[in-house]
């Protein structure tokens, strides 16, 4: 893979891109469904609202110095925190082993961070903000200029994956969200109509399995909600980093 002969400052680099980008989608996980400014005010604990002073606000590390607890009033700190910031600094890792230090690695990380943020929030809300997917689209089709595979691909992506949820929606009436719509034809502005596919299909298989155990397990009802924009993120997110090799096993199936 593109990144595995890369010298270890590049690595570290990467690391400790990831972990600032997540510490920062953590911020636009708490304040986007508050409708808050993601940029001031500065970070604050979200129980007492006391500032925090930038050595406690080292990714990761901070939350395992203080014990997951603020500072200031010592309340409890949600693990989601470092999780984000973890799971960010593997998928910056993770496309940086796929494509190195290119501009498709940048659309990449751009993509994963906005799955990311899609994820907590819709995990927490039940929404995925339009700033994060209508945002996203056309971000998507203007590096579609500049990479494969190409605009036009990137179009009828866009208009295939929203299409596609949109006739759901209209069918189930009301079993899909418009939030699902705009997400889906964000992930066709990014990889094009065939990857798009791909990871449609694999976040509607993974919200089908999940969905399967919990209903067996009695965690879930027949008809209580599960957010689908998760399983979409990680369908977007596998699609991304393993999509040609997945699509090039099984056309020689």
């Amino acid at each position: 893979m593109a990144g595995m002969n890369a010298t270890p400052l590049a690595w570290v680099l990467t690391l400790g891109l990831g972990a600032i980008v997540g510490s920062f989608l953590n911020v636009c996980i708490y304040r986007l469904p508050r409708r808050e400014s993601v940029v001031f005010p500065g970070s604050r604990c979200p129980l007492c609202a006391r500032p925090i002073r930038w050595y406690d606000n080292i990714p990761i590390l901070s939350y395992l110095v203080l014990g997951g607890r603020c500072r200031g009033c010592r309340g409890s700190i949600p693990g989601r925190y470092p999780l984000v910031e973890a799971v960010t600094i593997l998928l910056f890792l993770l496309a940086w082993t796929r494509f190195g230090l290119t501009l498709e690695w940048f659309r990449a990380v751009v993509l994963l961070s906005a799955l990311v943020v899609v994820t907590g929030i819709d995990l927490d809300h039940r929404i995925i903000p339009d700033r994060i997917t209508l945002s996203g689209i056309p971000v998507g089709l203007f590096l579609a200029w500049l990479l494969p595979p190409g605009i036009v691909s990137s179009v009828v992506g866009t208009v295939i994956g929203g299409g596609i949820f949109y006739l759901v929606a209209l069918l189930s009436r009301g079993g899909m969200g418009g939030g699902d719509i705009k997400l889906a034809a964000m992930l066709g502005a990014f990889l094009g109509w065939s990857t798009a596919l791909l990871a449609l299909f694999l976040g509607v298989l993974a919200g089908g399995v999940v969905g399967v155990v919990l209903l067996l397990l009695g965690v879930r009802g027949r008809k209580d909600p599960i957010p689908f924009g998760p399983f979409l993120a990680l369908g977007g997110a596998v699609a991304l980093l393993w999509g040609q090799p997945i699509l090039a096993w099984y056309l020689r199936l």
